[in-house]
């Protein structure tokens, strides 16, 4: 009787399973990809400008954009001045330099194509969100949310304070002044604005969005 019983209700959980499974997964999934590619970018850039400095020390400190550094140095229009103080390397020794360079341009690329296909999956099924909090920060409040289900029923002063719980939990504990926005802090109309209007900048934004 219990193998009667087994096969229908394995069926019937696999198939709750496969229903469970939505788009936001997939936004879920994009933007934790997005900011996983980030944060690998950012490892490699600065590996890559502490390498190259043995080189050519000037032009590393030259240029800000760890994208476009990587750029002139695969293409090879990175200036050198005759007194430089980096060392005078073979090429040999500047391939495996150029090799992260090649790898910083091709995450980027990469990341590129991510944020296109998370800016299409959103505006296909959350457009109001990605219309109003944008294609980055949307995707980052349904990521911190759990799910587009859990974010639709946050008040506004929930989605206001997604991604500042650390600020947050730091306050309650240790009363140091309680944070006034998250993730949407990033978002441009918050950064619009004076310092002071920031947080009513934000608590309309998150009404919005909420």
């Amino acid at each position: 009787k219990a193998k009667e019983f087994y096969l229908p209700n394995l069926m019937i959980t696999k198939k709750k399973v496969k229903e469970s499974i939505g788009y936001d997964n997939l936004i879920i999934q994009t933007i934790n990809h997005i900011e996983e590619l980030n944060k690998i970018s950012n490892m490699l850039s600065k590996r890559l400008r502490e390498w190259y400095s043995l080189y050519n020390p000037e032009f590393s400190n030259s240029i800000d954009d760890h994208l476009a550094f990587s750029c002139m140095i695969l293409e090879g229009n990175e200036p050198k001045i005759k007194e430089s103080m980096g060392a005078d390397l073979k090429e040999e020794d500047i391939v495996s330099i150029k090799d992260i360079a090649k790898e910083i341009v091709r995450i980027d690329e990469l990341k590129e194509s991510q944020i296109a296909y998370l800016e299409k999956i959103m505006k296909k099924h959350c457009p109001n969100i990605q219309a109003v909090a944008g294609t980055l920060i949307g995707g980052k409040l349904v990521a911190m949310a759990g799910s587009l289900e859990k974010l639709t029923i946050f008040p506004s002063s929930t989605v206001q304070l997604l991604g500042a719980e650390k600020a947050l939990f730091r306050h309650i504990k240790t009363g140091p002044r309680p944070p006034k926005f998250g993730v949407i802090m990033n978002h441009q109309l918050v950064n619009s604005v004076r310092l002071k209007d920031k947080g009513k900048v934000a608590r309309m934004l998150a009404n919005k969005i909420s």
